[in-house]
């Protein structure tokens, strides 16, 4: 079995968004959720959560969860 404690789950929104969202709000607005929450996970104040995940598929349906998403081990869990 692996062992996936140390693992944090990343995303590649944000760098995806400068192409297709003006802005946070833009960005905010397509994934459903407050410019706050966007803004607080960019600067990993706040994890992604469930909500953050479905608004990422919302704002790009195009694109499939691993080109969003990514789990990271090399940095110590944040919270």
């Amino acid at each position: 079995m692996c062992d996936m404690s140390g693992m944090i789950i990343r995303t590649r929104v944000f760098e995806i968004a400068n192409v297709k969202y003006q802005n946070l709000s833009g960005l905010a607005r397509a994934m459903g959720i407050s410019v706050s929450q966007i803004y607080r996970v960019r600067e990993g104040k706040r994890g992604i959560n469930e909500k953050f995940i479905i608004g990422a598929k919302m704002a790009f349906p195009d694109l499939r969860l691993d080109e969003l998403f990514y789990l990271d081990d090399n940095h110590p869990q944040q919270m």
